[in-house]
């Protein structure tokens, strides 16, 4: 699907607050509001958004620590961790990635009891590195659109 400057629009309305109506995005954007639904509609049907979500504090819910936790799979362990991180109730975002480490994920925790038991449990898959997150500097950047070379 094209991404044309209107649609683009609509999306960083959207990226700013999901639940903006489709009347007061069509008044920032200059469209109807049933234009506004069809184009949401065609973008949602294309994959382009992919899904609408409520961020919940982690400090407000009770939990103290968020930490960034990079592992280096043990060799034949990779495979049986990417199934074991989806059942962690701690991991907020896990991804795979390139370099000395093979995953690095977000997590939660209630303190520094709760990180010692969890990286315990982490230790059978690989080696492990943790850095505490103490403040977000960039905090759900908008995805804008590609900027074309002249």
């Amino acid at each position: 699907m094209s991404i044309d400057a209107l649609n683009w629009k609509i999306l960083t309305c959207l990226q700013q607050n999901a639940q903006m109506s489709n009347a007061e995005i069509g008044r920032q954007v200059g469209i109807s509001s049933p234009a506004v639904s069809e184009r949401i509609k065609k973008m949602e049907d294309a994959g382009v958004i992919q899904n609408y979500h409520t961020t919940v504090s982690p400090l407000e819910a009770g939990y103290q620590l968020k930490a960034l936790i990079t592992i280096r799979a043990f060799m034949g362990m990779l495979k049986p961790f990417l199934e074991k991180v989806k059942t962690y109730d701690e991991v907020l975002n896990c991804y795979r990635i390139t370099g000395n480490e093979n995953i690095v994920m977000e997590v939660v925790l209630k303190n520094q009891k709760h990180l010692e038991a969890f990286i315990d449990q982490l230790i059978v898959y690989g080696e492990t590195k943790t850095q505490i997150i103490l403040s977000h500097v960039v905090k759900h950047n908008a995805v804008k659109p590609l900027k074309t070379s002249s």
